[in-house]
This record gives structure tokens, sequence and C-alpha cells, in this order.
């Protein structure tokens, strides 16, 4: 499903030598490296960006800053990684679910204003596989009932959001806050853990940075109740070495996507993931739909190729969940999307030979 040793092989020196100089330096923690990343997203992302350990941190330190208090509601997706939603649960608020688009996979407006009750405090879309969801809606339902917004972008990173107007901006920069994983399989990832916040607001960003460095400001002054949630110097030389280079991983997926798009398209009854004209695509995983998806698996893997289900399950059918009182039928979207969905391999190496045994490989399936 992913290259990473490929991928490393190609930027080796750069790697090596950036990881050299962490050693030499013998800054492992904090300063160094990490703050040279930090500047270098920032310069990307046009946003401030506080680096921490991982994606699902992220989300909890941005929880944390908006100051919510238990049982507040939080309205997002059932259909994603169990993050989304964890970090909610772990700090005593409520998360709601509104059913998704089928197209894109993301966060409904329409459903999720439905959902929107008087305890009701934020709203939480997921930026799935790649493609944002249609945050201009969300900020504009944001403005009409108070509400704050965060983004979950850990999938997005290098996708830029498109308003109607035609301006444009990263994915993870629309809400107060923005949430993304440096996971070693994302678009860009390190070579271990790691995550990042976005904020455009500078107050904002003085209080997240303080919540991941235990409440303090300045040092043993604990201003706030916080966490220990570090990106440490070593992953920080790795992600400013691949940060260089994200426009082209990027292109490869959307190139790899373009491949499929084109030689799958009336195949079977296969539906080809869609893309929204208010968001581009970068790609962190191409998510086709089948009715046939558990045969289709089984053959790819019986001819080597594989595969994967993002998501076997939506979150409001977990036991750890069963809490919030959802059942089967509540979101058939979502549970549908999880009988049906498909991602085939997607990251920055696949080469045309490659490409063309998938795709002879998937057609040869609806042949039979």
């Amino acid at each position: 499903m992913a290259d990473l040793y490929g991928q490393y092989l190609k930027i080796k020196e750069e790697v090596d030598a950036s990881m050299q100089e962490v050693i030499r330096s013998t800054v492992f923690i904090k300063g160094g490296k990490v703050t040279e990343f930090e500047r270098h997203l920032a310069d990307y992302q046009q946003s401030e960006v506080i680096a921490c350990g991982n994606g699902t941190d992220a989300l909890q330190i941005a929880f944390m800053a908006l100051g919510l208090e238990p049982g507040d509601e939080v309205i997002t997706t059932p259909f994603t990684f169990v993050a989304t939603a964890e970090v909610l649960a772990l700090l005593g608020l409520k998360p709601v679910f509104a059913d998704v688009d089928p197209g894109d996979f993301n966060l409904s407006p329409v459903l999720a204003e439905a959902a929107i009750t008087p305890r009701t405090r934020a709203l939480l879309p997921v930026h799935l596989f790649g493609q944002s969801a249609h945050m201009e809606e969300f900020m504009t339902l944001a403005g009409k009932h108070g509400l704050h917004v965060v983004e979950d972008a850990a999938q997005s990173l290098g996708a830029d959001y498109i308003f109607n107007n035609g301006e444009r901006r990263q994915s993870g920069t629309l809400g107060i806050i923005g949430c993304t994983s440096f996971f070693p399989s994302k678009t860009l990832g390190a070579f271990g853990d790691g995550g990042a916040l976005f904020t455009c607001d500078a107050d904002m960003a003085v209080r997240i940075r303080s919540i991941a460095n235990h409440g303090q400001r300045v040092r043993y002054h604990y201003e706030r109740i916080g966490m220990n949630s570090r990106l440490d110097s070593l992953q920080a030389a790795i992600l400013d070495v691949k940060l260089r280079h994200l426009d082209e991983y990027v292109a490869a997926r959307q190139k790899a996507a373009a491949w499929y798009d084109h030689h799958l398209q009336g195949v079977g009854d296969l539906l080809l993931p869609e893309r929204r004209p208010w968001s581009t695509h970068s790609f962190h995983q191409y998510t086709l739909r089948t009715s046939r998806r558990d045969d289709l698996q089984s053959f790819l893997k019986e001819h080597g190729v594989p595969s994967m289900v993002y998501y076997p399950r939506p979150l409001h059918l977990h036991e750890a969940y069963h809490y919030l009182g959802y059942g089967p039928g509540d979101f058939p979207v979502s549970e549908n999307l999880t009988r049906t969905v498909l991602s085939l391999p997607m990251h920055t190496e696949l080469d045309a030979q490659q490409l063309e045994y998938i795709t002879d490989t998937v057609k040869r399936f609806f042949e039979f």
C-alpha cells in the first residue's frame, strides 16, 4: 500500500545529512530542527504551526485549547478513524454524529446542521482520504450558530480549499484550529509518530503551544492544565527534508489517481472517487466503491495486489460508542460505505508497470 523505503532512497542523502545534524547537535527535544520545521511548514500553510507528538494528540490539544465544558457536544462523522471521536470522549465531550456525503465521504453540512442542539459547541469535519470537506459551508454554519470549527486534516495536507470567489487556502487553515498527522504513510510522513496544529489566531497559537508543553510558556510556570506532546528533533529533521518534496509527492499521487480513473472508468459496478469543485485532492487514499468489495479484495490478494478497507465499521456501531445511543440504520450512507469501499495502492513510487498490473487485475475480476 505504501513504498516508504523507495521514497527514502530518492532523498537518502538529504535525510541522512539532516539526521546527522541533529545527532551532532544533541538537541533531540525542542528547538533546533523542530523550530526550523515549524517555520518552514508555517510558510507552506500560511498559518501558525505548533508541532506535537501525533495526530491524536493534535486533536486533543485543539479541544483543550477551546476550553469546552464536559457534556458539550461536537458534531462529527462516524465514517473516520477512531481518533476523531476518541479525543472528544476522553475530554468528557459528547460526540454527535451526522452522516456523510456518499460521493466524497465527508461530513454533510446539511446533516450536520440538522444535528445542532443548544449544547452544540463545535463542528469537527474530517477531510477524508485527501479531499477537503465543504469548509465554506461549515464556516457559514458556524457563524450562524456561534460554533467553533476544528478541522481534522490528518489525511489532506497538500490539498487546497477553493472558495466560491476563487481564493485558495491550504487544507487545515480555515477553522479556528486544524490538526494533522505525520504517520509514516501520510502524504508528509515521518519515520515514526508526529503531528501538528495549525491556526491563524495568534492568541490561540500561544495557548496551543502552552498546552502541548505541560501548560507552561515560561519554564516551571504552569498557567493551565497541559500535556506532554512533542515532535522530536530527528522526526522534524526528516519531515523538513520531505516538506521540500511535498508538492511533487502530491503530484505523483494525483498522477497515479488519474491512471486509475482512466483505466477503471466503466469497469463493472465500480464507483470511482468523486472530485469536488471546492477542493483539490492530495490522494492519501484512492478509494473505490463496489457491491462486490469482499470478493474483489480476495481476488486482488490472490494476485499479489494489496488493498485496504478504510473503514470496516462506522464508529457508532463500535462497542466503545454504544453509550451514545445510536444503532444500525441511523447513518445509512456511512454504514453502506463500510460495506462497499476499497482502497487501492496509493503512494509516490507507483510506476506505470505497477499501475497497469493493478488495473488489469481489477478488470480481470469483473470479467468473471
